[in-house]
């Protein structure tokens, strides 16, 4: 497939996984007519990766071996290169810590059929001694979401996490081994006036360009949703710093937002990097459901489910129809137990790879899963 290909799809909404019925609501869509949509069935292996206690690493900061991941990994980016896959997983620590108090590090591992991965013996980021260690530690380096860039440079966006901020950050790589940071992306943006507020999830707008996924510039510039209880958008000219959109106030201007009662009450977080398309500017994003007042009964309270909602790509802060049923719920056991017992499929990373589409997602913060689209 190449550029000149129309990216269209039909849904296959999962009964199987979320076992819902459809409601009309407005800005909303579950047609199977709908050519915007993705639908993905969960592999039968699954989950694909695991946490492992023989792995360890000279940690720089305590300057102890650890076994960086005997508690969890979940949560990896994806990206292709030379008809391999490579996940950036989140690996964690220390299975007797706390949710969110654990250290996380981002390691490696390659398939060469996107099911069975073998994993780097070392992390590839993670806090160390250095300019970022005032982001990084010591909660370290979350979530990953990965893009190539045209001139074949990879941008790694994560969360930095100090145990008291979170901030989207960004790192560059020419090989996916070696990375070098970059900071929290917006630390320059309006003199600063967003480093200190709380930002995660970066999802750089990508182009499917012969089979692969490159990240699009749109008038000059990158763009990039993010957030987490909003989707926001930013533009950059170099993919590693970031400029958010802002209203007429100046302040951040929120481009789609939680709907009361559905599945998606709490938050809408980015999930893979979005997909620029004939249709628009397809974002595929974790929704979570609200605990209490204004959570929906089709689901368990603060559960994770996976949706899609569709921008105007001549004005990407514009929603012009968000998908109604969530396409990938928590239903398989490994999902609705670890770390996040609420249940989770949190999806992040997406690779078109042997003509089919491959959608890698974190399993209660416990695990790794995955879905394909055939």
């Amino acid at each position: 497939m190449n550029k000149h290909i129309t990216l269209v799809f039909t849904l296959v909404i999962l009964f199987t996984s979320c076992g819902l019925e459809k409601e009309k609501a407005v800005n909303t869509s579950d047609s199977k007519d709908s050519p915007w949509l993705l639908g993905f069935e969960k592999t039968e292996i699954n989950p694909i990766m695991q946490a492992d206690s023989t792995y360890t690493f000279l940690d720089p900061v305590s300057k102890k071996e650890v076994l960086w991941q005997k508690a969890d990994v979940f949560n990896p980016g994806a990206i292709v290169k030379n008809d391999t896959v490579f996940l950036l997983f989140r690996a964690e620590d220390n299975p007797d810590a706390i949710l969110g108090g654990r250290t996380s590090r981002i390691g490696l591992a390659y398939s060469t059929n996107g099911v069975d991965f073998t994993k780097y013996s070392k992390p590839v980021l993670f806090p160390d001694n250095d300019e970022f260690s005032q982001w990084d530690q010591p909660g370290g380096i979350e979530d990953p979401r990965i893009v190539e860039t045209p001139n074949g440079t990879y941008i790694m966006l994560y969360t930095s996490w100090n145990k008291d901020i979170a901030r989207l950050s960004s790192a560059t790589s020419t090989d996916l081994k070696n990375w070098t940071k970059q900071g929290p992306v917006f630390e320059n943006a309006y003199n600063g006036k967003f480093l200190d507020e709380w930002s995660k999830s970066g999802s750089i707008v990508t182009e499917l360009v012969n089979g692969r996924l490159i990240a699009k510039k749109i008038k000059g510039k990158y763009l990039m949703y993010w957030g987490e209880l909003f989707v926001n958008l930013a533009t950059s000219e170099n993919g590693v710093d970031w400029e958010p959109t802002l209203n007429d106030d100046g302040q951040l201007l929120h481009s789609f937002k939680p709907s009361i009662n559905e599945f998606d009450s709490h938050l809408t977080e980015p999930g893979p990097p979005a997909l620029f398309t004939d249709a628009g500017i397809l974002l595929l994003y974790n929704g979570k459901n609200l605990s209490g007042d204004g959570a929906t009964s089709k689901y368990p309270e603060g559960t994770y489910c996976g949706g899609q909602v569709l921008f105007d790509k001549n004005d990407p802060t514009k929603m012009i129809e968000r998908m109604e049923t969530p396409f990938i719920c928590p239903s398989l056991p490994h999902e609705v137990s670890g770390q996040y017992k609420a249940g989770t499929t949190f999806i992040e990373g997406l690779v078109y790879f042997q003509d089919k589409w491959f959608l890698y997602y974190g399993t209660a913060d416990s695990m790794v899963g995955l879905a394909v689209k055939d």
